[in-house]
């Protein structure tokens, strides 16, 4: 092949940094991109993003190739994290990776990439992309422990055309040993976990700095028994059990289970400033055959068959579920499961497949 150039988005972990090995050894022209997505209190104790840099930059001399840091702070405030804040103002709960990937990593990146004159783009996700009978397809990773497809559905033909996934077919622990046997030293580097611009610090004190708690009861939504006061119902999630602080209960024979099963958050009354909970993990409040979702992103650029059979993954943490998707209106459609499935939670995204093609999805309603 003549030599292309290809911009390696780099964030100084494992995955990334053999992403930019493999596309090196492939004969692409690699430039690695690092991208600093957030400065306020950019201190080291919850922030790894100094360290991260001079992971990268170390990475990059092993390899042999040039890298050049952008600062997206202003793009990603603007695009990610005030749409974070409003979702949370809204008493939903919304997933920032997934904005992130659509506006900050295969937009603002991309479209820097294309002015260095990148012929491609590629990260480190583990997904794939192929093109068929003339539309690019998005396509889960061999290695199903790690797939990351889910955050992805929002990409469009336009980034697909542009972007490599080298890692498409690879599993996880094949990645590690490619680093070590290369002399990387991120080999054995801990994966990041969390919301990336919240780190590891405690997130109701984050949230707590943009958006003013507000108490108010927490009661019981089989009768509307008062419990209990929570501190803010933005920290309150569908199907939470944890943070709740209410003992068992002291009358038995109660909808949903026994005086000491646990508690879990089932509801939000965001007028009345009221969080509603039931007690017992398969109370009926908290399983849902059928759901609607917006804001709708699809893969192909129109939207599938409906009244049709498909899989959908309501959280990425789960696995896929048989679904009927029963009708595409618009912006908005509706999903029916086979099997009831646990805290349906607004906000967050509701991906849908045909096989391994991740034809898109949209926000839980």
């Amino acid at each position: 092949m003549s030599k292309k150039t290809v911009v390696v988005g780099l964030s100084g972990g494992v995955d990334s940094s053999v992403a930019a090995l493999l596309l090196k050894e492939q004969g692409w022209n690699v430039i690695g991109l690092f991208m600093k997505n957030w400065e306020d209190d950019d201190t080291e104790e919850y922030c790894s993003s100094r360290q991260d840099l001079i992971d990268v930059m170390s990475v990059a001399d092993k390899i042999g190739i040039d890298v050049e840091v952008v600062n997206f702070a202003a793009e990603y405030r603007d695009r990610v994290f005030a749409e974070f804040l409003r979702e949370y103002q809204a008493g939903r709960t919304p997933n920032p990776d997934v904005l992130c990937n659509s506006e900050i990593k295969f937009k603002a990146f991309l479209e820097h990439a294309l002015k260095l004159g990148a012929d491609r783009i590629a990260t480190g996700h583990y997904a794939g992309v192929r093109e068929f009978e003339g539309k690019f397809q998005l396509l889960k990773a061999e290695d199903g422990t790690k797939d990351q497809s889910y955050f992805l559905y929002r990409l469009n033909q336009a980034q697909l055309a542009r972007t490599l996934f080298p890692l498409a077919n690879l599993y996880k622990r094949d990645v590690r040993k490619m680093a070590e046997a290369a002399g990387l030293h991120v080999a054995l580097k801990k994966d990041s976990t969390g919301i990336c611009f919240i780190g590891e610090r405690p997130f109701k004190e984050f949230l707590a700095r943009y958006l003013p708690p507000k108490s108010g009861e927490i009661r019981r939504l089989d009768d509307g028994k008062v419990l209990g006061m929570h501190d803010g119902l933005m920290f309150h999630t569908l199907g939470q059990r944890k943070g709740l602080h209410i003992g068992g209960l002291k009358e038995k024979g109660q909808a949903g289970g026994g005086e000491h099963d646990a508690w879990f958050v089932a509801g939000k009354d965001m007028e009345r400033n009221i969080l509603y909970v039931v007690q017992g993990h398969d109370h009926p409040a908290l399983l849902k055959n059928e759901l609607l979702a917006e804001q709708l992103s699809w893969v192909a650029g129109h939207a599938p068959r409906a009244n049709w059979v498909y899989t959908a993954k309501p959280r990425y943490r789960t696995a896929d579920q048989t679904c009927h998707l029963l009708s595409v209106d618009g912006d908005a459609c509706a999903l029916y499961f086979a099997e009831p499935q646990w805290a349906l939670t607004p906000g967050q995204s509701v991906v849908i497949y045909e096989s391994r093609v991740c034809l898109g999805g949209g926000v839980i309603r």
